[in-house]
């Protein structure tokens, strides 16, 4: 059977998809490696623990089938530096890394915060590509003195599997050097940065052909690999969210909101990323709370840890919208949109006698979705027309997290049939790279299914939006006090 291939290069590990031209997942494959924290702070991965597992992956799921394309998704923001020989020349500087805090803080007064903004959609964030480079230039002179080429995660992998130097508009969005609007790179932010444009490679979009995959390698010769894309917009992707008014919720460890956008756009103050997407010739804007899921996750782990979560959702089924009065706010890490502070930091407010471990639950399944909220007020600021989310993630398979999530959105959310994400929408990408689907929209529209909808509670509205006025006001209070 013709199956399309996508391979995910995440952070703990790599996933494999074959997928038929009907949308079947004919097989997945899974291989993990380690993650390295030589300091406080610090995130690095070896580049060739990624194309080891890449290779073991594949192989299980092509086994047997003619394979018709390969697409790619990674991790985003990653650095993987290459000598003139295409040799790793460190460890891969991880988007989870957060050692260029002056860096970001060079970067913001050597271009300006606006003007950056402008032509990059973002604000110079620890995570991105250009601080890393520039820590690099500090810290470590001589391996700096060595680059000839940079990529990202998944395109090392490409690199390998093709032998094609190569990146994707999407993924080249979180470099921090890209000017998204033209889908090419900054010459104005390269040359106030003082680096080598010629480290950086072409630029190509998602389902474009990178190459095909080259003789060197033991399985599937020839076979066409599509450029890719990052994570979020592939996943986006394989939930179906290709055009305007569709929305990616990603109910994760993080939240994500993400709105395909028909022309570029940008928050002036840089509280939402604005990227290319993985479709050609489209952009998005995504929100991105840092505790969603993983909000729950810290309540059980550290208030309930012999409780199943299952439980702990049906004692918070128990009260109603508002929990009683009781706000949670889910700064656990700091935040990211829409206040862009890592001091941020959570808290219960509202204690009475009478709440129980329900009512703290239900204000966190509240909190989140509030924050939620919080990030798709900014994308409809930038004009966004939101008629419905595609909902993925852990958090997603609650269906009373869900019901309070579509009511404080006031948005109907759609559950696809299958929960593959970035490997699903790389699939997608390899099949039109392939020949298989003529485009990405024939492509989701033969592939992405929604198996059921979560309507917004209209009982539940006015109370939510008497509790979201408290949950904002809680922000600036708390910072007071907390300083």
């Amino acid at each position: 059977m013709t199956a399309v291939v996508g391979l995910d290069v995440g952070t703990t590990g790599v996933k494999a998809l074959a997928l038929s031209p009907d949308g079947e997942v004919l097989a997945t494959a899974s291989r993990g490696y380690p993650l390295s924290t030589p300091r406080a702070g610090w995130s690095e991965q070896d580049p060739e623990d990624w194309w080891a597992a890449a290779q073991a992956a594949l192989a299980e799921v092509t086994e047997g089938r003619d394979v018709a394309g390969i697409g790619l998704s990674g991790q985003m923001h990653g650095l993987v530096a290459l000598d003139s020989e295409d040799r790793v020349i460190r460890p891969a500087i991880l988007w989870n890394d957060q050692r260029t805090a002056a860096e970001c803080a060079e970067i913001e007064s050597l271009i300006g915060v606006e003007r950056l903004v402008e032509l990059t959609g973002n604000r110079a964030l620890t995570g991105f590509t250009a601080p890393k480079l520039l820590w690099l230039r500090r810290h470590e002179p001589d391996a700096y003195a060595r680059i000839a080429r940079v990529l990202l995660p998944k395109d090392y992998v490409r690199l390998r599997l093709t032998g094609a130097w190569a990146i994707d508009a999407s993924d080249a969005s979180g470099t921090l050097l890209l000017d998204v609007g033209r889908r090419a790179w900054s010459e104005e932010v390269v040359e106030a940065l003082s680096l080598p444009a010629a480290w950086l490679p072409p630029v190509l979009e998602s389902p474009d052909p990178a190459g095909p995959v080259s003789a060197s390698c033991t399985l599937l010769q020839g076979t066409p690999v599509a450029a890719g894309a990052g994570d979020q917009p592939a996943a986006a992707v394989g939930v179906g969210a290709d055009r305007p008014g569709v929305l990616s919720v990603v109910l994760g460890t993080s939240g994500v909101v993400l709105a395909p956008l028909p022309a570029y756009e940008h928050d002036a103050a840089g509280r939402v990323h604005a990227f290319c997407h993985a479709v050609p010739g489209a952009w998005q804007a995504m929100g991105v709370m840092l505790s969603a899921a993983g909000s729950l996750r810290w309540f059980h782990d550290r208030l309930a840890p012999d409780v199943p979560v299952e439980r702990l959702v049906e004692e918070a089924a128990a009260w109603g919208p508002g929990a009683g009065g009781l706000v949670f706010l889910p700064y656990l890490a700091g935040e990211r949109t829409p206040h862009a502070d890592p001091d941020a930091r959570g808290a219960f407010v509202g204690l009475e006698l009478r709440h129980d471990r329900g009512a703290l639950v239900r204000a966190v399944l509240e909190g989140v979705a509030f924050g939620l909220r919080d990030c798709l007020d900014l994308l409809r600021s930038l004009g966004v027309d939101a008629q419905s989310g595609r909902v993925s993630g852990g958090g997603a398979r609650g269906d009373l997290w869900l019901r309070v999530v579509a009511s404080v959105l006031d948005v109907p959310l759609e559950r696809a049939a299958s929960e593959e994400g970035s490997a699903l929408g790389a699939a997608l990408l390899g099949g039109v790279a392939g020949g298989v689907f003529s485009d990405v929209h024939d492509a989701v529209a033969r592939c992405v299914r929604v198996r059921d909808v979560v309507e917004p509670d209209p009982d539940w509205r006015d109370a939510y939006a008497e509790q979201a006025a408290r949950y904002r006001a809680l922000y600036p209070a708390l910072r007071v006090a907390a300083r």
